[in-house]
């Protein structure tokens, strides 16, 4: 993992880089004014995660946030029996750890699917800015509910329905927002998992899908697709 830090023996710039993030938009941070930022005075790392390597572990304490910058991340909870199930992928924009909001352990384990830039932030600045700006706690609630209504759409949209639905509405959502007009695709067996189907189902799809001109490599682990051809199997 590669980490950048804002010095505490220098003088912090965070506040300055929060306020100019380019996803500003997207982030924990989108409501704030400029003048909140000046509350921010803990540096904020900015670590890069490489494939396979893991952002938090289950069952840990919940101390702080992340944004995802770029890249892709799988939440993978181990049931009681030891079967590892993923739970969510999470992208650009993207906030994980918001258990944290309640002083409780992390309920799964992030893994990094892809290269993946974050930015690390401590539970204490957002103690701060809870308690300083009022509309910051109804922002905090905000996220929490997405995040509860994106866990209940993974389950109902694409765990249920024919295999090329469930594809062809993941590979949608992958695109999403994206703003280089390509994807990441995952391992097959990490589909297999998120989809509740056989590796070799999956595979069957993904080169039916292929051949179909759906998906289209473009460099190594990266793909376009074709939106209306997906769309009108959704459909």
């Amino acid at each position: 993992m590669q980490k950048d830090k804002f010095p505490i023996d220098v003088q912090f710039d965070g506040p300055a880089q929060c306020a100019n993030c380019g996803i500003r938009d997207l982030v924990l941070f989108s409501s704030l004014k400029d003048e909140d930022f000046a509350l921010i005075h803990q540096p904020i790392d900015e670590p890069r995660f490489e494939k396979g390597e893991i952002l938090y572990r289950e069952n840990e304490p919940a101390d702080h946030f992340y944004t995802v910058r770029e890249g892709l991340v799988k939440l993978v909870h181990k049931s009681a029996g030891g079967e590892e199930q993923i739970v969510r992928l999470l992208k650009r924009g993207d906030v994980l750890g918001l258990e944290a909001l309640v002083g409780k352990k992390y309920k799964a384990t992030a893994v990094a699917i892809d290269s993946t830039l974050t930015c690390e932030i401590p539970l204490s600045v957002i103690i701060k800015l809870d308690k300083n700006l009022p509309h910051f706690r109804s922002h905090l609630l905000e996220r929490w509910q997405r995040s509860v209504d994106e866990a209940e759409d993974w389950l109902q949209c694409l765990r249920t329905g024919p295999i090329k639905k469930r594809l062809a509405r993941f590979l949608l959502r992958l695109a999403e927002g994206e703003p280089s007009g390509t994807i990441f695709l995952p391992t097959r067996e990490d589909m297999g998992n998120m989809l509740a189907v056989k590796i070799e189902s999956i595979s069957r799809v993904v080169a039916e899908f292929k051949r179909q001109g759906m998906i289209k490599k473009v460099a190594a682990y990266r793909f376009s697709i074709d939106v209306d051809m997906l769309q009108k199997i959704v459909h």
